[in-house]
């Protein structure tokens, strides 16, 4: 798919810090129907996604951060990503 602009990841973040949001992917593996949910919300704010690219870029954007955390926790300052501050607060 098209790549995400920081306007996107932005949106994508600020719905996902919502505690509803999370508290629903806490609990479950099986999430289309939360995704459907995001890519609804982030059609309100003019951006057009579908439910698989939410959620592929939910999974990525954690899986970044996770790399990136544990580089930390390890004492590398090498690895950064964009948003880390943002997920930070959320994970």
């Amino acid at each position: 798919g098209k790549h995400w602009t920081v306007n996107e990841v932005r949106a994508l973040i600020r719905i996902w810090s919502d505690k509803n949001i999370q508290q629903q992917l806490e609990g479950t593996v099986r999430n289309k129907k939360i995704f459907e949910q995001v890519a609804a919300r982030l059609q309100k704010f003019g951006i057009d996604r579908d439910w698989k690219q939410c959620r592929t870029k939910y999974k990525n954007l954690k899986h970044e951060y996770k790399s990136v955390k544990s580089a930390q926790d390890s004492g590398s300052t090498s690895k950064s990503m964009k948003f880390f501050n943002e997920l930070d607060a959320i994970l």
